[in-house]
C-alpha cells in the first residue's frame, strides 16, 4: 500500500473549495449596489486594504476579540486558526527548501513527511523538525480545548454552546480528525525510518517498538487526506464557511459597505461569516436568566442561512446589543433583526406584532387595506426657545425623572420649553424596533417640524431610546443631548452649585445609551461629583439590559421580571445605597426588582441641590447654549 493515490481526496477537496469560493465571491459582487462595487473596488487601494489585512491578522487569525473576554477561549481558536495558518506557511516553505524541486503542488506540502520520510536527521532539517512538532502540538492543545468546550462548555467560560445541524456535526468530525490522523501517520512514518522531533520522533519510536509502522503508517496518511477532503466538501453546507467568507466580509466593511434597512448582497454574506460559535449565547440573559435558548444570534443567523422560518426567534429579543458587542466576526446582528422584522416575509397570522403587521401589509396589496397613519396630529406654532426638553412616553410614566429636570434647569437657570408637557407623540423607536419604518417616519416628521419651527440649538431628552432615534433618524440642527450630558455640561460650565451626597452608588449602563450611543464617560463623570461611585461587576460595553426592552415583542411579562431580578442581583451585589440609572425604562424596571433604591441620575443631582429658599439664581445659559453647541 505504497501509491500516492491517498493525496486525490485533499486534491479534489482543495480545489473544489477553492473554485466554490470564488465563484461564489464574484456571484455576491456583482449583486452588490453599484455604489458598493465602487467602495469595494476603492478598497482594495490604499488604507483600507492594510486596515483589512490587519483585521485578517488580529481577528481572524489571532482571534484578539475573543482573547479580551475569555482567554482561554482565545487561545483556543488562535491555536486552531494560526497555528494552522503556520502550519501550511512553514509546510510549503519546508517543501520548497527540503524537498528534491522547487514550486512543489499543495499536497506535496501537506503530506511531506510520505514523501520524504528519513527527513531531518541532522543539521538544519533537524532543527526545523522541531519548529513543525511545535506547532503540531499547539494546534492539538487548541482542539483538545474544543472539545472540552463541545461538551462541557462552562469548563470554558461559556454558559451555552450552539447546537449542530448533521453537516456541522460531519465536517466537525472531519476536522477533528485531520491532526490528529497526521499526528499519527507522521508519527509511524517516523518510527519506521527512525527520523521525527520531540513529538513525532518519540511517540513513532514508542508505536513501532510493538506494531509494525511501516505497514500502518499508509492507512493514516489515507485518513489524513479523506478527512481533509471532507472538511473542504462540507465547508459550504456547514458553519465552517465562515473561514473563507469571513476574509471577503472584512474586505467588505472596510470598504465602507454597510448594512442598510433591506437584505443585500453583504447582509447575505455576514450570514455566512458567522461560525456559529456560541459566544452570543453565552451572554445573552435571556438564556442564562430566563432560560430561552433557542432564539439566540446563532440561531436566528442560521435560520437566515437555511431559509428558515425564524418569525418568531426575530421578534423574540431584547435588541440590547450584548451579543453584537463580543461577536468576533462584527456581523451587525440588530440591524439584521431590523431588517428581518420590516421584511415580515415568513408571518404567521398567530403569532407577534410585527408578524400581523406584515400580513396585514401583504393584504394591503391585493386587497388596500390601509396602515397605520397618524394624519390626525395637528401642525403646532411652538414658541421660541434656545433648549428644548423632550421628555417621551417613557419618562411621563415616571414624572420624578421630570421634577427633577425642571429643578435642575431652574436652578442652573437655564432658559428652556418642555415640548411634550402638554402632550405629544412617540419619537418613533418603538415603532422601529417593531419593523413600522413608515408609520415612525410619520412621527418623525411631526416632531421634527416642532423642533425646526422652534428654533432651539439643543434638543435634551431624559430618554435614551430617544436619544438615539433624534440622532440617527432625525435631521436637525439641534445638538441632541442626553440629560446626563446635559447636566456635566452644567456642572463644568459652572452654572450648577451641588452639595456632596454621602452615598455610595452603582451605575447602571442602559442599553440604548451605552452600546447603542456610546456615552459612558458623562453619566459617571456627574455621578462622581456628588457621590461615591462603586464598580459594576457589568458595565460599560457589556452592561446588562434591564429586561424591559421595548425591543422584545413577544417575551412574557414573567420572563422579563426573570432578567430584571438577575441583573439587579449582579448590580447590586457590593450592596451600594442607591442603583442608579439613566433611563426612565430601567427605573421602572429595576424598581420592582430590587430592594436598592432605584434613582435616575437627574434624581441624583437633584437630591445634592441646595434648598429652594438657599439657591442662588443663576444666569448663564447663554454661554451653556454655545458651550453645548460647540460639544455637538
Amino acid at each position: 500500500m505504497n501509491s500516492d493515490l491517498f493525496v486525490i481526496p485533499f486534491n479534489l477537496g482543495l480545489y473544489f473549495i477553492l473554485i466554490y469560493s470564488v465563484v461564489r465571491s464574484v456571484a455576491w459582487f456583482r449583486s452588490l449596489s453599484r455604489p458598493d462595487k465602487l467602495r469595494l473596488q476603492r478598497g482594495f487601494f490604499g488604507r483600507p486594504f492594510m486596515d483589512s489585512l490587519r483585521e485578517i491578522f488580529m481577528e481572524s487569525l489571532l482571534h484578539r476579540k475573543i482573547f479580551r473576554k475569555n482567554p482561554v477561549l482565545g487561545y483556543m481558536h488562535m491555536s486552531l486558526a494560526f497555528g494552522w495558518f503556520l502550519l501550511i506557511v512553514f509546510g510549503t516553505i519546508e517543501a520548497d527548501f527540503f524537498g528534491e524541486k522547487h514550486l512543489n503542488p499543495p499536497s506535496h506540502a501537506i503530506f511531506f513527511r510520505w514523501f520524504n520520510p528519513e527527513h531531518g536527521a541532522e543539521g538544519l532539517a533537524r532543527i526545523y523538525n522541531v519548529w513543525m512538532d511545535f506547532l503540531l502540538a499547539f494546534i492539538l492543545s487548541g482542539l483538545l480545548l474544543a472539545v472540552i468546550k463541545r461538551f462541557t462548555p462552562r469548563m470554558m467560560g461559556m454558559k451555552k454552546t450552539t447546537r449542530h445541524t448533521w453537516t456541522d456535526r460531519l465536517a466537525l468530525t472531519s476536522l477533528w480528525l485531520i491532526f490528529p490522523s497526521r499526528l499519527l501517520a507522521e508519527s509511524f512514518t517516523c518510527g519506521a525510518h527512525g527520523s521525527g522531533s520531540f513529538l513525532t520522533g518519540n511517540l513513532g519510536s514508542a508505536l513501532a517498538s510493538f506494531l509494525p509502522a511501516a505497514e500502518i503508517a499508509p492507512w493514516f496518511w489515507w485518513l489524513y487526506s479523506i478527512s481533509l477532503g471532507t472538511f473542504f466538501f462540507m465547508l459550504p453546507i456547514s458553519r465552517y464557511f465562515h473561514i473563507p467568507v469571513e476574509l471577503f466580509l472584512i474586505f467588505m466593511r472596510n470598504s465602507g459597505i454597510t448594512t442598510g434597512d433591506r437584505h443585500s448582497s453583504y447582509t447575505e454574506v455576514q450570514t455566512h461569516a458567522c461560525s456559529s460559535c456560541g459566544v452570543c449565547i453565552s451572554v445573552c440573559q435571556m438564556s442564562y436568566a430566563a432560560g430561552i435558548n433557542d432564539i439566540q444570534s446563532a440561531y436566528f443567523i442560521k435560520g437566515l442561512r437555511n431559509d428558515r422560518d425564524i418569525s418568531a426567534i426575530t421578534a423574540n429579543c431584547l435588541m440590547c446589543g450584548r451579543c453584537e458587542e463580543v461577536c468576533p466576526v462584527g456581523i451587525e446582528l440588530g440591524p439584521m433583526r431590523l431588517i428581518e422584522r420590516r421584511q415580515g416575509e415568513r408571518a404567521d397570522r398567530t403569532l407577534s406584532l410585527p408578524e400581523r403587521y406584515s400580513v396585514m401589509r401583504k393584504r394591503s396589496v391585493t386587497e388596500k387595506v390601509p396602515t397605520q397613519s397618524y394624519g390626525y396630529l395637528v401642525r403646532e406654532e411652538p414658541e421660541k426657545a434656545e433648549v428644548l426638553f423632550f421628555a417621551g412616553c417613557m419618562t411621563h410614566l415616571t414624572p420624578s425623572v421630570i421634577a427633577a429636570m425642571k429643578r435642575i434647569m431652574e436652578s442652573a437657570g437655564v432658559k428652556y420649553r418642555f415640548m411634550d408637557e402638554k402632550g405629544g407623540v412617540c419619537c418613533g423607536r418603538p415603532l422601529m424596533l417593531a419593523g413600522r419604518d413608515r408609520e415612525a417616519r410619520e412621527l418623525i416628521n411631526h416632531n421634527s417640524d416642532i423642533i425646526w419651527k422652534s428654533g432651539a440649538k439643543i434638543l435634551v431628552t431624559s430618554c435614551p431610546i430617544c436619544y438615539k432615534v433624534f440622532r440617527e433618524s432625525y435631521y436637525l440642527e439641534a445638538t441632541v443631548m442626553h440629560h446626563s450630558e446635559f447636566i456635566n455640561l452644567l456642572i463644568e460650565e459652572g452654572s450648577l452649585r451641588l452639595g456632596y451626597l454621602h452615598r455610595k452608588v452603582v451605575y447602571h449602563d442602559p442599553c440604548e445609551l451605552g452600546r447603542g450611543s456610546g456615552i459612558y464617560e458623562e453619566p459617571r463623570a456627574v455621578i462622581s461629583y456628588v457621590a461615591e461611585l462603586l464598580e459594576a461587576s457589568q458595565e460599560r460595553s457589556m452592561s446588562l439590559c434591564c429586561g424591559g426592552s421595548l425591543g422584545n415583542l413577544t417575551l412574557a411579562s414573567g420572563k422579563k421580571a426573570m432578567i430584571a431580578a438577575d441583573a439587579a442581583r449582579i448590580l447590586t451585589m457590593s450592596s451600594p445605597d442607591e442603583l442608579i440609572t439613566a433611563c426612565p425604562l430601567c427605573k421602572k424596571t429595576f424598581v420592582q426588582a430590587t430592594k436598592t433604591k432605584v434613582s435616575d441620575i437627574a434624581e441624583l443631582v437633584a437630591a445634592a441641590l441646595p434648598a429652594p429658599s438657599k439657591r442662588v439664581a443663576r444666569r448663564r445659559s447663554a454661554r451653556a447654549t454655545v458651550r453645548a453647541n460647540d460639544a455637538g
